[in-house]
Formats: C-alpha cells, sequence, structure tokens
C-alpha cells in the first residue's frame, strides 16, 4: 500500500511539471536522470554511443550527440510511462552536462569548422609547453584553450574563422537555450579561471592576445569564449527550438529555466556532495580523475595537475587519467564471448560482478603478472597515443583472479601518480574520497581497489550507479530551489548526506600488494613505449 502511494506521489509531481531533469553525455553512454526536489531518482534514460578515431582524431558525430540526447530523453519518457503513466509536458529545471574539455569551434553562420576534438586526445603538447610558461599556470593536453592554441601552431586555416569556441556541455546548452555560456568548473578546463573574480584570469587573457596578435585574427579571446555562470545562476530557457530537439515529439513544452552546463568533473562533485575544503571525489569510467579542494594554492605549477573549480567556484586539484575501464571491459567482452561458445547463458552484470570479484581473493600483488591499458595516450606518463599490454614471467601466477586483479590494478596507477603530486609533494590532505560510475558497480571490489590505489577511505552515495546525469539534475534543482540563501554545500548536506555509505578502509596487505604493482607499472612503461614504437 505504502509503495503504491509513493508511485502516485511521484506520478502527480511529474504530471505538475515539478521534477527536475538531468542529461549527461558520457563517453560511452548518454544518461537522463529525473529527480524531484529533494534529488530523488525517480526515473532514468540511457543511450549508447561510441567515439571514433577520425585521421588520428579521437571525435564523436555532434549529429550522433544531437539524436543521442533525444533518443537518451525518449527512454526517459518511457520508462515515466510504464512506472508512472504519466507523460512528461513540463519541468520545474533542467541541466546538461557533457565529457570535459575538448575542441568545437564554429563560424558566424553557426558551420562547424573541424571535427569535434575530445579530451581523449594528447595531441597538443606543444602548445602547453608554451602556455604553462606564458600563464605560470598547467595547462593540460586537454584543455579547449590548448587545442586553439596548438592549431594556431599548426597554421591551420580554420582559425581565423573562429566565432566560438565551446566544449560538448556548452555545445548542446547552446543548441537547447541558444545561450553561449558555460558553467565555472566546465569553464575552467577551458581556460585557466581567477578564483577571486569567478571570471577568466584577464591577465591571462590579455597575454594570451598579444602571443596572437601577428596572426592577424579579427577575434579575440574572450570573445570567443562562453560567459561564465556559477551553480544557481540562470543559464536561460528552453526554447522552442530546443524542446522540439529533445522531444521531437512535440510534447515537451518550452520556456523551462535551464541551469548552466558543467562537464563532468563539476557533476561528479555534486553527486558525491565534494564541494567543501578537505573533501574529495573519484569518478572511474572510460577515463578516471580524482579532485580535491584545495586550502591553498599549490607551492609551485604542477604539470600534470589540473587546477579547476566547484559549481560554487573553489579551487580543486584534478589528478586525470585517460584509461580507466576500457581494457578490463574488453577481457570481460572477450569472457563473455566464451561462454557462449560453450552455450553458456551468463548475463553481463553477473559476469562482471564474479570475474571482477575474483579479484579480491587473488595474491595482493597480482601474481607478478602486468598489464598497461592504455587504449588511448596517457599525458600523466607522457604518452601521446596508447597500445593495450600484457605482460607476464614465466614464473608468474596465471589465473582469472590475478588477470582481473592486475587490470583493476592498472586502471588506476596513472591517476596514483598525479595524486602523488598533491598529496606528497604539495601536502594536500583529505579526509575521506567519495566514489561514482562505472568502476563502482560491483561496489565492494571498487572502494577496496581505489581505498588501496588512493590510501584513502573510499565510500560511495547510495546513488553512485547515477552518475552525472544525476549530478546535473542536482545542480538543475538548486537553481530554482526555494530559500535562495541555501548554498550549494549546505543544500547537497541536506540531500545527501544521510545516503553516503560507511567507507571502506584500505586494508594494509592491499596498499602493500597495490604498491608492488605500481613499482612494475612505471619499469614496465618502456614496454609500452616499444610497443607504441612497434606498432605506429
Amino acid at each position: 500500500m505504502a509503495e503504491t502511494r509513493e508511485i502516485s506521489e511521484r506520478a502527480q509531481l511529474i504530471a505538475a511539471g515539478k521534477a527536475a531533469l538531468g542529461i549527461e553525455l558520457g563517453s560511452t553512454r548518454i544518461k537522463a536522470s529525473l529527480v524531484d526536489s529533494k534529488g530523488t531518482p525517480l526515473a532514468s534514460g540511457s543511450y549508447g554511443w561510441e567515439n571514433q578515431l577520425i585521421n588520428g582524431i579521437w571525435s564523436y558525430d555532434l549529429e550522433d550527440a544531437q539524436v543521442g540526447l533525444s533518443a537518451c530523453y525518449a527512454d526517459l519518457v518511457d520508462n515515466v510511462q510504464k512506472t508512472y503513466g504519466v507523460t512528461i509536458r513540463k519541468l520545474a529545471a533542467c541541466g546538461f552536462s557533457g565529457m570535459m574539455h575538448g575542441y568545437i569551434v564554429h563560424d558566424t553562420e553557426g558551420e562547424l569548422l573541424v571535427p569535434f576534438r575530445t579530451w581523449r586526445n594528447n595531441i597538443t603538447s606543444e602548445a602547453c609547453a608554451v602556455l604553462t610558461e606564458l600563464f605560470d599556470f598547467a595547462i593540460p593536453q586537454r584543455w579547449s584553450i590548448a587545442h586553439l592554441y596548438q592549431a594556431i601552431l599548426n597554421g591551420e586555416e580554420h582559425v581565423g574563422q573562429i566565432a566560438s569556441l565551446k566544449t560538448l556541455a556548452g555545445y548542446i546548452h547552446e543548441q537547447l537555450t541558444g545561450k553561449r555560456v558555460m558553467g565555472i568548473g566546465e569553464a575552467s578546463g577551458m581556460f585557466p579561471i581567477d578564483p577571486d573574480t569567478l571570471d577568466y584570469d584577464q591577465k591571462m587573457i590579455d597575454a594570451f592576445d598579444t602571443l596572437a596578435a601577428d596572426k592577424g585574427f579579427t577575434w579575440k579571446l574572450r570573445e570567443i569564449l562562453p560567459r561564465v555562470l556559477t551553480a544557481g545562476q540562470s543559464a536561460g530557457l528552453l526554447t522552442e527550438s530546443g524542446a522540439k530537439l529533445l522531444d521531437p515529439s512535440g510534447v515537451l513544452e518550452p520556456g523551462i529555466p535551464v541551469c548552466p552546463p558543467e562537464g563532468d568533473a563539476g557533476t561528479g562533485m555534486a553527486a558525491t556532495n565534494s564541494v567543501r575544503v578537505r573533501t574529495g571525489n573519484v569518478s572511474a569510467g572510460t577515463s578516471v580523475f580524482a579532485m580535491l579542494v584545495l586550502e591553498k594554492r599549490l607551492s609551485k605549477v604542477q604539470p600534470q595537475i589540473d587546477i579547476v573549480m566547484t559549481p560554487d567556484g573553489k579551487p580543486a586539484g584534478m589528478a586525470h587519467s585517460n584509461n580507466c575501464t576500457s581494457d578490463y571491459d574488453a577481457w570481460v567482452q572477450l569472457f563473455k564471448e566464451s561462454t557462449e561458445l560453450l552455450g553458456l547463458s551468463v548475463s553481463v552484470p553477473e559476469l562482471y560482478d564474479k570475474l571482477l570479484g575474483s579479484a579480491l581473493t587473488a595474491e595482493a600483488d597480482a601474481g607478478e603478472l602486468l598489464h598497461i591499458s592504455y587504449v588511448s595516450g596517457e599525458h600523466v606518463t607522457g604518452f601521446s597515443e596508447g597500445r593495450p599490454l600484457f605482460v607476464r614471467k614465466p614464473g608468474s601466477r596465471f589465473t582469472i583472479g590475478n588477470v582481473m586483479r592486475s587490470l583493476l590494478f592498472t586502471s588506476l596507477c596513472a591517476l596514483r601518480t598525479g595524486l602523488n603530486i598533491l598529496t606528497e609533494e604539495e601536502g594536500v590532505e583529505v579526509d575521506e574520497i567519495r566514489g561514482h560510475g562505472g568502476f563502482f558497480k560491483t561496489a565492494e571490489v571498487g572502494q577496496r581497489i581505489m581505498a588501496a590505489a588512493t590510501r584513502t577511505p573510499v565510500s560511495l552515495p547510495k546513488t553512485a550507479g547515477e552518475g552525472g546525469a544525476w549530478g546535473i539534475a542536482l545542480l538543475a534543482a538548486f537553481m530554482v530551489r526555494e530559500d535562495k540563501s541555501v548554498a550549494l554545500p549546505d543544500y547537497l548536506d541536506a540531500l545527501i548526506a544521510d545516503s553516503i555509505s560507511e567507507p571502506v578502509v584500505p586494508r594494509p596487505e592491499d596498499i602493500a600488494g597495490f604498491d608492488q604493482y605500481f613499482a612494475r607499472y612505471h619499469a614496465g612503461l618502456a614496454i609500452e613505449r616499444e610497443a607504441v614504437s612497434t606498432f605506429p
């Protein structure tokens, strides 16, 4: 009876247009999350898509992004209809997110000048070296400004025609609202932010314009960048054409308030309630990144560390790795094919649970096995390209458990390399790390391995599986909160604090095993360099 009443109440809330919607375009999946004013997940939708390697550049077709956006929303609508028997016609608010960083440029006519260059490309090292020295601020290869300056250094003809530079989140937001704006967290992955003004650093803007002055471009940098907004500010309304793009059936009404678009870093902070100083979170899926909210500035430029902003404008140090679950996903698929070849019926979730679970009873150091899971390049360790490889010695213990533990360990080794800079060199302290993303689907495994790799207790929100779509839905709900005096950390405390699981404390044997593996991994990078050279 209580369950029936709850469904009825939720149905009325959705029908009345009081739910908030978040949609995030992730690396392999576009996901939608519908929540009530308390952040409770009501329904979800999803759509699978994949990047493409086009002429050596990782990219997504932006038409596929639009198709996937509407398909994901249609899946959400279908699930709402099946569960609650109602149709979504209006919403309290909505928000859109995407993979952070990258390079999307259009001309004055709105024509895309070059295919979308994603975060996954490590092709801007020359630009990064120049800009890091110019700004006295670390500019990672993924950042939009690095892609822009590399295109200038390459002499690419399209640069002179640029009218706007944006990320995937900014592109989708502009398609739906007509507004060229950006949440501060996402903007901080395009160009450095001044924490005092909560806007692009003007001295660095001026320095860049001076650097590019002799090129004769008609634009200045600030003119082509989106305007910066913080959490809670209005970022426009869903236009009639935007509503039609999101819902081609025409049922969804325009005029819905839209929050500032954020990247997966900002939505991860929101989803894990990690926006206060000394809090941290890790988002682990196709890529993996950890963000620690900083008490003070770093002592010096650390090229492997991004300085980004929380959605409400606090600096955070980000250690980012391009490669996390892609290689062990491929291995699980291989095992799936093996079961099918034998005529066995095993679901994919069960296969993941069994295979990943075997890692917890394996040898602490993974039996002297070694994987380097570089599907793409890895900036933290200096690789512009990757070649996944597996190495074992004649005496290595080649078991399923050790193989899976090796795959899990290696997926976090580049992350640990970056975190060591923050914790050991810079003395950054964090009391607990909160995790979300596909790495934690098999929760006990993900938490134990992550705790070992980070040497820090790891907890999960109960909604960790909802991921970034839920995070941007929370930011949308925050924008239309009744009490505007409530700050984002306090708002998230009220929603999430009671839903955080007990942290898993790292076990000494797991830490020792990971440390052995970590040393083996760094020695094995010499093999990876040979693999990249040998297999062009």
